[in-house]
């Protein structure tokens, strides 16, 4: 049966397979709650929005998809998370699902490394060594993130004397480098500009075709351009998820969703 908030926004109502599945999801820091009772699915090939104001839980929930809980022995995580149908809680080359799943965060860390080495680092690790094959990924890389007609004149140059916004943009090709299947973006728009992060969005409509994309933003009218469909996170619960453009013009479940969106709050 098919899911009409899966619906492509182009009328087309075919089902995509789910990505990401997510059953009651409950993540706590100590005594802290950070998310509780999280319930929804991310169809493949969707741009998937997550809004919400501060401490609304919306990083822990990156965080649990990309298992970086091994890096904080406070963060305790139940319920399932799946990813093409494998619970990852139970996957052991944590290594391995994240090298099939890019995470984006909302400050651009440039690794000490050339431009070029910055893109070329994940393929070296998986043992791409010849330098012909490095080339064309490096470049595939660059020019899917919309920064190759930029930096192709200098890619031997430090990736960190980059502008905030080439070092963003920098940081999404790193990511594709590895080919995930699903790319994770926490509110990339911090640190740029408003041109370089219309650019960026123009790259993620273009890659939706090729991965799925959960996108964390706190610019509402951002998830409102770009994402398929949209969760509201609040004091750590989902409050609601929907079709886009049905959360700012059509019902909506819970009016604090409605609030939020028209800036009521937040």
């Amino acid at each position: 049966m098919v899911n009409p908030a899966a619906a492509p926004r182009n009328g087309d109502t075919v089902q995509n397979p789910v990505k990401l599945g997510v059953k009651d999801l409950r993540i706590s820091y100590g005594r802290v709650k950070a998310l509780e009772g999280v319930s929804f699915d991310v169809h493949e090939h969707e741009i998937f929005g997550i809004i919400g104001p501060a401490n609304a839980g919306k990083t822990s929930f990156l965080k649990a998809v990309n298992r970086m809980d091994m890096f904080n022995p406070e963060m305790k995580i139940e319920g399932k998370i799946t990813f093409n149908n494998v619970d990852v809680g139970k996957i052991r080359n944590v290594y391995g699902l994240r090298s099939r799943i890019g995470v984006v965060f909302p400050l651009p860390v440039g690794l000490p490394l050339s431009i070029y080495d910055n893109v070329a680092l994940s393929p070296r690790l998986r043992g791409q060594n010849n330098r012909a094959e490095l080339d064309v990924i490096v470049e595939r890389c660059l020019t899917r993130a919309a920064l190759w007609d930029e930096v192709k004149d200098r890619l031997t140059s430090l990736g960190s004397m980059l502008s905030g916004g080439q070092q963003q943009r920098l940081t999404i090709a790193r990511a594709l480098s590895q080919d995930p299947e699903l790319l994770m973006l926490d509110e990339f728009s911090i640190a740029v500009d408003p041109v370089t992060t219309m650019r960026i969005e123009d790259v993620l409509k273009e890659l939706r075709s090729e991965v799925t994309i959960i996108l964390v933003t706190n610019l509402v009218q951002q998830a409102r351009r770009l994402a398929d469909r949209t969760a509201f996170f609040l004091d750590g619960r989902c409050v609601e998820v929907g079709v886009t453009e049905d959360l700012f013009t059509g019902e909506v479940r819970d009016q604090r969703t409605r609030d939020y969106v028209d800036g009521r709050f937040g």
